[in-house]
């Protein structure tokens, strides 16, 4: 139907490359403190880290090479979860708001992950 509004296609690219931005606003609200300053920057690596990652996996040599890949993007989330309760539970940001958006986007990222990880492990080994 011409003009009709087509229903966006789930790119998981994309939402990895939100996270990270998202990230970056979280990171760049902390305090200029040393804690704030050690926090902003472990969360900048670890928060765009599943991004390009997600990329890198993409274009993986092999099953294995995807499932690797996929396991860092896993790790980095799981990482980057860590490092939000840990500012959540100092009370570094002032906006709550925001950890807790960042806080449910990195929840639901692991769980596709997690989801992800299995299936692609599944099918290895229905393939042997």
């Amino acid at each position: 139907m011409p003009g009709a509004a087509q229903p966006r296609k789930f790119d998981l690219e994309d939402r990895l490359v939100d996270f990270s931005v998202l990230m970056f606003k979280v990171a760049d609200a902390l305090p200029k403190t040393y804690a704030g300053q050690h926090l902003s920057g472990q969360l900048t690596r670890s928060g765009t880290s599943p991004a390009l990652n997600y990329g890198e996996a993409q274009s993986g040599e092999s099953r294995r090479d995807f499932i690797h890949k996929v396991k860092i993007c896993l790790k980095e989330l799981r990482e980057c979860r860590v490092c939000l309760k840990i500012i959540d539970r100092a009370g570094l940001l002032k906006d709550h708001d925001l950890v807790k958006a960042a806080m449910a986007e990195c929840n639901e990222l692991t769980a596709i992950f997690v989801a992800s990880v299995r299936t692609a492990e599944a099918n290895l080994r229905s393939t042997r």
